[in-house]
């Protein structure tokens, strides 16, 4: 007897998906964990990316005291991002120094989420210290409101309360601007400082920042860096081969600098941990040797799709980056 179109259909596609899971997720476990090995060199130097998360920047710091290093550098592109990434809990405290002349009557903060539905950022919203209203911010760019009453306005703050990390994501709130009376914008450069976790002025950013290299070098001292040892080495502004900009601009400034390489070790986050490691072990004058710690990526350990079209894309990226490596 033939099978009927539905019932073919239904065996063809149920035959699919144990091949997907006899095959495919051996395989793509194998890539993930060739892609996030770690192997760490003799060095002297620890390079981390711009762009790792406060919690591993901590982890970074721990290494950079047990490994007895001598300096820490931080990678990241200039630019003028639109957007401060609050990434951890704390109080974003805007200056009050552009206050229209007339009466303030409405107060509003542009911002957005990383995450939507239940794992959406909330906010809550301080005016001259006083709470005064909170959201629960989606993934699109919007204004999030309130009424005054044209009183005085001596401090806005803006305060994260529910970061966390899980197998939905990492949550993050970014905050672009306050908008007073609807047409005088404050944005957060230059305009703002950050209070990470507690409103005690410990570990307070000054957002006058123009690279993430130097918010991630700001983001150490925070932390109790000794100063001296930390150095941010922006890469120009681009919109393609991000990482090898980075491991050129780090490359450039050693050629200028006086300071004794012995090795360097790189700080990155799990299958983007191998395209780094290779790039900055092609672009390095030799005889530099260069390791790379692979940090747990929590964004990917949800689903089994989502790992593995984060391994996917790490695989083509790090075979693109072997192509274009090929004259270094």
């Amino acid at each position: 007897m033939k099978f009927r179109k539905p019932v073919k259909a239904l065996t063809i596609f149920v035959l699919f998906l144990t091949l997907m899971l006899v095959f495919v997720k051996p395989a793509t476990l194998a890539l993930s964990q060739f892609l996030s090995k770690s192997d760490r060199a003799d060095a002297n130097i620890l390079v981390i990316e711009g762009w790792l998360s406060y919690n591993d920047l901590k982890t970074a710091t721990d290494e950079f005291i047990s490994g007895k290093y001598d300096y820490i550098f931080t990678t990241g592109l200039k630019a003028t991002t639109e957007y401060y990434n609050v990434n951890t809990d704390g109080y974003l405290i805007f200056y009050t120094s552009k206050l229209p002349e007339e009466p303030v009557s409405t107060i509003g903060v542009r911002a957005r989420s990383e995450l939507d539905g239940e794992n959406s950022a909330h906010f809550n919203l301080w005016i001259n210290d006083s709470l005064t209203s909170n959201f629960t911010a989606d993934k699109r760019n919007r204004k999030y409101s309130v009424r005054w009453d044209g009183s005085p306005v001596d401090s806005i703050m803006i305060q994260f309360d529910n970061d966390i990390v899980g197998e939905f994501g990492d949550r993050n709130l970014f905050i672009k601007e306050v908008i007073l009376n609807g047409n005088v914008s404050v944005p957060f450069l230059n305009n703002s400082i950050y209070d990470i976790s507690e409103l005690d002025n410990r570990n307070r950013i000054i957002n006058n920042m123009n690279s993430n290299s130097e918010l991630t070098a700001k983001r150490l001292l925070s932390m109790g860096v000794d100063s001296s040892k930390v150095i941010a080495i922006p890469g120009r502004k681009v919109m393609i081969n991000r990482t090898l900009t980075s491991a050129l601009a780090v490359r450039d400034w050693l050629k200028g600098s006086s300071i004794d390489v012995r090795g360097i070790n790189i700080v990155s986050y799990g299958s983007h941990s191998r395209r780094t490691w290779m790039t900055f072990d092609r672009v390095l004058d030799k005889p530099v040797d260069v390791g790379v710690i692979a940090l747990p990526d929590k964004r990917y350990t949800g689903p089994d799709g989502v790992a593995y079209m984060k391994t996917l894309r790490e695989t083509i990226a790090y075979l693109y980056y072997s192509l274009i490596l090929v004259p270094y």
